[in-house]
């Protein structure tokens, strides 16, 4: 393997992946980090699990995170999750989808299994343009844990400081689905919704309603079923 090592935390979920296809196109050797993390769209990890395999990835490691047991989030507790919020300041307060440090926790094992790989580039899809306001997806969080990352790490401290990369960060749903596009995207290979009925998107969802007007602005019908209401 010639190709620069990288992880590539994938949810299997439409910015995840591509963000996947992005890394893979700028000659990266991906290795793709999925959690099991308790969450009610668990859907998604089947889905993770064929996009690395359709991508190519060098390994896909996906792991358990029982944050469920803390809760305190409509993705792991019995929380209802919110339905047809307006899409106009969606991003000004934090819904109940929120997960309590999650990609704090994410990114940490994310660094952990980079530093084992001696890789020193970790990609993520986080994005504060069209989002649900969660406060681990800002620019400024992603700079902080990337500080935090070179000072704890025996890496860092030897002088091989670690990337952080967020391609999507400053994107709107529509550009980042144009972008995947080009890069010969199937986004039916996705999923993103978070309270899915059997495998249908609800359509309701902060996640479902972003993802369907940015395939409305870009002009493209989303390739994802979605269930009748």
């Amino acid at each position: 393997m010639n190709a620069q090592q990288a992880v590539v935390l994938l949810s299997g979920g439409l910015d995840s992946t591509t963000v996947l296809a992005i890394a893979r196109s700028q000659g990266f050797a991906c290795n793709c980090l999925s959690f099991h993390y308790g969450q009610r769209q668990a859907v998604e990890l089947e889905r993770a699990k064929a996009i690395a395999r359709h991508f190519g990835a060098v390994r896909h490691l996906v792991l358990r995170v029982d944050l469920d047991a803390i809760g305190g989030s409509a993705l792991t507790d019995a929380i209802e999750v919110p339905k047809d919020r307006p899409l106009a300041g969606m991003d000004q307060h934090i819904p109940a989808t929120y997960v309590p440090g999650r990609n704090i926790i994410f990114l940490a094992h994310a660094l952990a299994w980079a530093e084992v790989l001696g890789a020193a580039d970790i990609l993520l899809g986080i994005n504060a343009i069209d989002y649900s306001g969660y406060p681990d997806c800002r620019p400024e969080f992603l700079d902080a844990f990337a500080q935090m990352a070179n000072l704890g790490t025996k890496a860092g401290a030897a002088g091989a400081p670690f990337r952080l990369h967020a391609p999507l960060i400053h994107l709107s749903k529509k550009e980042i689905i144009l972008r995947g596009t080009e890069l010969g995207m199937d986004y039916g290979l996705t999923h993103s919704c978070y309270d899915p009925v059997g495998e249908l998107a609800c359509g309701r969802c902060d996640a479902c309603q972003l993802r369907l007007r940015g395939f409305r602005e870009a002009g493209l019908t989303d390739p994802v079923p979605y269930a009748a209401w």
